[in-house]
């Protein structure tokens, strides 16, 4: 269940890296989540740091700053 979750996070970075996503519908139709949860994502994202817009010109998420998601583990 962990990695399924880890894995729908890591589409969303590279989607809204990307400026691929399309609308908050589109998009969670695409993660296989409802539009709330996807929503709670976005907003948990933002309150970790990540500058997440949406242009309604394009469609899509961005980043508005450089950056992304790094879910990886690392030795010490």
């Amino acid at each position: 269940m962990l990695l399924s979750i880890l894995n729908r996070l890591e589409r969303l970075d590279y989607l809204i890296r990307s400026k691929s996503t399309g609308a908050l519908d589109e998009l969670a139709r695409r993660l296989e989540i409802s539009e709330r949860t996807l929503y709670e994502i976005l907003s948990e994202m933002r309150d970790l740091g990540a500058c997440i817009k949406y242009s309604r010109s394009r469609r899509t998420y961005y980043y508005y700053k450089e950056g992304g998601l790094s879910l990886k583990f690392h030795e010490e």
